[in-house]
């Protein structure tokens, strides 16, 4: 994510008035701070960590589901009257 912030700092750099581009160093660096720590804040999940808990999930769904059937039918098979 960093490489963004960089982006999203030079970007605001560029956005500035050519009079206080002379400071460059000090207000990217300074834009940079400012986003890493709001951004950091929002608890934001990257693409790849997203992906790999969206696999997790439909693993689990699966199983779920797979137990869920299982438990119907031995619950099935407890209903049905047996004959000896």
């Amino acid at each position: 994510m960093d490489f963004r912030v960089d982006d999203l700092a030079r970007r605001l750099f560029e956005s500035m008035p050519p009079t206080v581009r002379n400071m460059r160093q000090d207000l990217e660096a300074n834009f940079r701070a400012i986003l890493q720590a709001n951004l950091a804040r929002l608890e934001l999940l990257a693409r790849d960590e997203f992906t790999a808990q969206t696999k997790v999930l439909e693993r689990t769904r699966a199983r779920l589901e797979a137990v869920e059937q299982r438990l119907a039918e031995l619950e099935a098979k407890l209903d049905t009257p047996r004959s000896n």
